[in-house]
């Protein structure tokens, strides 16, 4: 068909442009990759104003950042939709639900499903969707799609990396390791299959081989946006951490590979932020914070500026305790209350949904402030940190609220439960040397004899990986 090109995955797009589609394939390989480069997708748009693909994508790509110009594109793409193929139609209606005011997710989901099932090959509407699926803490949804497209994509890069990361989400980690590894085959540079299997490594509690995985890789990952760039060192800081390394090594990496992204002059600062608290928390549970010096209070001026709330609700939580902790109280009330205000005007099905990000909110406030009853009391007897994904949090980024949880427990003479839930615990990870200090902890308060052999055991495993 005269003016009809094919885009990287072979369907059809209504332009005359070869720098048209060579931008939108640019565009792709960024969001696929992680990449910091991922403006290219506005290129293509101004290669050829009319075409519909390029001027979705470009809409996508502006609608948290800037909304007016999301919509010209909308309106650009909506004004040349007659003459689009049907491709493109069908990612022009899904991208605008999906970028529409007070969307239903579950029908942004089916949406892009239906998409899927005529274009299995599209793996960018694929990542849509996993995402999608990832904050509304349904990695069954994303799996689901993911298994319906796969028979059409098994040589295809990226693919076995969307896929292992759903495994990890579902608790398969065997299945995802051996599907990270399959995308590590197909491209070593995967950055996300990467990622998958760190995490697999860390939660099998193989901090030394992880980090040796990790550190190998982590040349390739200069081309990442600042999210997956820090996130990536976020999870190797992380493994030190659990590992028992001398903390000077997670200080090390905080200042060399988290907070110095931040003088790159294409640095995403929110991006930053989220793994720079994210790790801060972890080292305050740990009683560690002295070794940062005054770092958190340097991070909390920063997030203090309410250009980075409201982003994202897992950012939004960390920075609410990060205000609370350094003695920014105002700010943090005004946070808190600017959350239950958004909260009240969702629909009422995402209402529902998000009030346990909600409770989670006010306990980090609680938490932050020393108020540890309080904290303690909003999170309830049977928290459980894996009922919050819907805040937009992996397993192991949600993992520090659980050890908040067995904190406060302790802070507040609640050792029997805290034996309870850390033993519970500790038999999916019983080579986490901080668990076992938890139980030592809890035994000692009760009186138990077997504090001393617990203590050994932590000690053990605190010599066993960085020493």
């Amino acid at each position: 068909m005269e003016g009809v090109k094919l885009e990287r995955w072979g369907y059809e797009v209504k332009t005359s442009s070869d720098s048209c589609i060579s931008a939108i394939n640019a565009y792709y390989h960024q969001v696929l990759s992680y990449g910091r480069e991922r403006r290219v997708i506005l290129e293509a748009a101004e290669h050829d104003k009319d075409c519909v693909l390029a001027n979705i994508l470009a809409a996508q790509f502006l609608s948290s950042s800037d909304s007016f110009k999301a919509s010209l594109h909308i309106r650009a793409a909506k004004s040349r939709l007659d003459e689009a193929t049907t491709y493109e139609k069908a990612v022009f209606y899904a991208v605008c639900y999906l970028i529409s005011d007070d969307r239903d997710d579950e029908v942004a989901v089916a949406s892009h499903s239906k998409l899927l099932k005529e274009f299995p090959r599209d793996l960018l509407s694929l990542k849509r969707t996993q995402i999608l699926c990832f904050y509304m803490g349904r990695p069954d949804l994303s799996f689901d799609i993911i298994h319906q497209v796969l028979p059409y994509n098994q040589q295809e890069d990226f693919i076995f990396g969307i896929l292992a990361f759903s495994l990890l989400e579902l608790g398969q980690m065997s299945d995802a390791e051996e599907a990270a590894k399959k995308g590590l085959k197909i491209n070593k540079h995967d950055c996300w299959s990467q990622h998958a299997l760190c995490h697999v490594l860390q939660h099998d509690c193989c901090f030394k081989e992880a980090v040796q995985f990790m550190e190998e890789c982590s040349s390739t990952w200069s081309p990442c946006s600042s999210f997956m760039y820090t996130h990536n060192w976020w999870h190797v800081a992380l493994c030190y951490l659990e590992g028992h390394s001398p903390m000077r090594k997670v200080l090390e990496i905080y200042d060399n590979h988290i907070w110095k992204e931040l003088e790159k002059p294409d640095a995403v600062h929110p991006e930053v932020y989220l793994n720079a608290l994210g790790l801060l928390l972890r080292v305050y549970v740990r009683g560690e914070l002295d070794v940062f010096g005054n770092r958190l209070k340097v991070l909390a001026d920063c997030v203090a500026d309410q250009a980075n709330w409201y982003l994202e609700c897992h950012l939004d939580l960390l920075i609410l305790w990060a205000l609370a902790n350094t003695g920014e109280v105002s700010k943090a009330e005004d946070l808190l209350e600017g959350l239950k205000s958004r909260h009240s005007k969702m629909i009422k099905k995402k209402q529902q949904l998000m009030q346990t990000g909600v409770q989670l909110a006010e306990a980090l406030y609680a938490y932050g402030r020393g108020n540890d009853e309080k904290a303690l009391e909003l999170l309830g007897p049977d928290f459980d940190a894996n009922a919050c994904k819907m805040i937009g949090a992996s397993d192991e980024q949600l993992d520090v609220f659980n050890e908040v949880w067995y904190s406060l427990l302790l802070n507040t003479g609640r050792a029997a439960k805290a034996i309870e839930v850390i033993e519970k615990r500790i038999k999916k990870r019983e080579g986490a040397p901080f668990l076992w200090r938890l139980l030592e902890r809890a035994y000692s308060m009760v009186g138990r004899q077997e504090a001393a052999a617990v203590s050994e055991k932590a000690r053990t495993l605190e010599a066993a990986y960085f020493k």
